[in-house]
């Protein structure tokens, strides 16, 4: 079993970009110090454990690595899944990132991001020099005209709801829209722009790092569908050729990148996989150098296999199921209380995932101010209560469809989740069914509303907020029609009340909104929209051609990090 301590999470302090150092559980450090000459040492912390890395230094050659089909096109504004936005990072650099094994905010694009009211005004200046790869000049434009795409509502973006505090979005994002532009944005010159909050927002520098901030350039506004089929970024990578459906991706690097960060291969190949195990196979097989999603039957097996080149890490990603808000059968929260609580979390994570997950007892991952052990007792495992409030709530009659997509090694703890429903509550096996498919057709019908049960979702963070684990996902003006991830369909004035007063709190004291965010997964443990089920732990291993893998904790490769052994 691996070690999950030394999580680390951030605050933004109004104008200075301030990250703090958390180790989860005994309040230890991890502590860096500097070996031979391109030799870093890291001991664990309260371990005694130590490893030993190589500075890299570019090789050249290239590098397989796995990834599911896409959801849509590969377009910043208009993807929030992992394997789209696997692909946009090597193609794109934000105006800032975090450094990868530390989680170190950083600038990139951005020279400075300063407010000098508590959060509400922000002025962003551009480094000069950045281009994207067809050449054309990274500008202050290039931010404020993507923004403004997204959150003009008949564009359908997907990323819309993550604008929803600047000026001028109620007006964009309408039904009927009265504004094309957000009144919040102001260019200023090439390299420089403001931005005008609703409300206070002091950790606006840290959101800045999800891809629906990411600058695109003009040529995306004259073609956007077929932008997305051969995205033009100003990342470490550029497009090699089209995306080829099903089959993958090749990116090659870009010899003008003006990041801090530049590739040290010749291109990598993004290999589309529907199953994990069939990408697994062929990793064994020396058929592909990366993957970073094992199949939990093999994670055992697979330290074995690939010793220094298996590796764990860790993440803030969960997993949970969603009981649909639009279907009238799941009305009854103490129905949907009752099967959450004849649910053992901690049995599933021993058996299935050999200890590599952690029962999730809270929206609000364990690293994040603001997380609460045990949140919500209607969460928790106890088939003696869970039996009651299930007969008292009048049981379940008929089928009872379990949703998940295929191929990510979901079937088997699904299924256990059904024979614990079944041998605590009584429900018969044969009334369960189960609907799988590939990610991308799976996502679409989760934003049609066309899912006819409780269904598997995952959630990583986008930034280190607690608000982002609760907002992005339930908040009403985050369904899918208004551009965010609200899927579930889940409407609640008390649950958006405390978000509001959670958000507009943040400018004056972090610790108010905190509160405010407490009030709000309150909700979600009243009304039983959903059950946390486990943090996932990162789990990756990689052929012997390849060496500096890593995942960091957004669950992300490190692509600029990875060489190529005798290339």
């Amino acid at each position: 079993m691996h070690s999950t301590k030394g999580w680390l999470r951030f605050i933004a302090v109004f104008a200075v970009l301030t990250l703090i150092l958390v180790a989860c559980g005994d309040g230890a450090e991890d502590t860096t110090t500097t070996a031979a000459p391109g030799e870093t040492t890291t001991t664990a912390a309260g371990s005694g454990d130590t490893t030993t890395t190589t500075e890299a230094m570019a090789t050249g050659g290239v590098f397989s690595t796995y990834i599911q089909e896409p959801q849509q096109g590969l377009v910043p504004i208009n993807t929030n899944e992992s394997e789209g936005i696997a692909v946009l990072k090597s193609l794109f650099k934000g105006l800032v990132d975090y450094d990868p094994v530390t989680t170190e905010l950083r600038n990139q694009v951005a020279e400075s991001i300063v407010s000098d009211d508590g959060g509400q005004n922000w002025t962003v200046t551009l480094k000069d020099g950045w281009t994207f790869h067809n050449g054309e000049a990274v500008t202050a434009s290039s931010f404020v005209d993507a923004w403004n795409y997204a959150s003009y509502a008949p564009n359908a973006m997907q990323n819309a709801g993550f604008f929803a505090n600047i000026a001028g979005f109620a007006e964009t994002s309408a039904e009927t829209p009265t504004a094309e532009t957000l009144t919040g944005l102001t260019v200023v010159d090439d390299l420089t722009f403001t931005v005008e909050m609703t409300d206070a927002d002091p950790i606006f520098p840290v959101k800045l790092m999800y891809p629906g901030w990411w600058p695109i350039p003009s040529a995306f506004y004259d073609d956007p569908e077929g932008f997305g089929e051969a995205p033009i970024g100003n990342g470490p990578f550029m497009m090699d050729g089209v995306w080829e459906h099903d089959i993958g991706i090749n990116v090659t690097a870009y010899p003008d990148y003006a990041g801090d960060d530049p590739a040290l291969v010749d291109g990598i190949e993004f290999r589309i996989y529907a199953d994990e195990n069939t990408a697994y196979n062929d990793l064994l097989a020396g058929n592909l150098d990366v993957q970073d999603s094992l199949p939990p039957e093999q994670v055992i097996a697979a330290q074995a296999e690939f010793g220094d080149h298996y590796g764990a890490s860790p993440q803030t990603s969960f997993n949970y199921l969603v009981f649909p808000a639009y279907l009238s059968e799941f009305d009854n929260p103490d129905l949907k209380a009752a099967l959450s609580m004849a649910i053992d979390k901690a049995a599933i994570t021993e058996a299935i995932f050999s200890g590599t997950r952690t029962p999730a007892d809270s929206f609000i991952p364990p690293s994040f101010d603001g997380y609460r052990e045990g949140a919500c007792s209607n969460w928790e495992y106890d088939p003696d209560a869970a039996k009651a409030l299930f007969d008292q709530a009048g049981g379940w009659e008929g089928d009872l469809t379990v949703w998940f997509n295929s191929g990510s090694g979901h079937e088997d703890w699904i299924e256990a989740v059904t024979n614990q429903w079944s041998n605590v509550l009584g429900i018969p096996t044969e009334s369960f069914k189960f609907e799988s498919l590939q990610f991308s057709d799976y996502l679409d019908l989760r934003e049609a509303y066309e899912i006819t049960g409780p269904y598997r979702a995952g959630w990583g963070m986008d930034y280190p907020f607690a608000q982002n684990f609760l907002e992005p996902l339930f908040a009403s003006w985050q369904t899918p029609d208004k551009g965010g991830a609200n899927d579930a369909g889940f409407i609640n004035e008390d649950f958006d009340r405390a978000l509001q007063e959670g958000n507009a709190a943040a400018g004056e004291s972090l610790d108010a909104a905190i509160v405010k965010y407490q009030e709000a997964e309150d909700v979600l443990c009243r009304e039983m929209v959903a059950i946390p089920m486990f943090w996932v732990q990162n789990i990756f291993a990689s052929s012997d051609r390849v060496s500096g893998v890593y995942v960091d904790a957004f669950g992300d490769i490190n692509y600029t990090g990875i060489t190529v052994v005798n290339p």
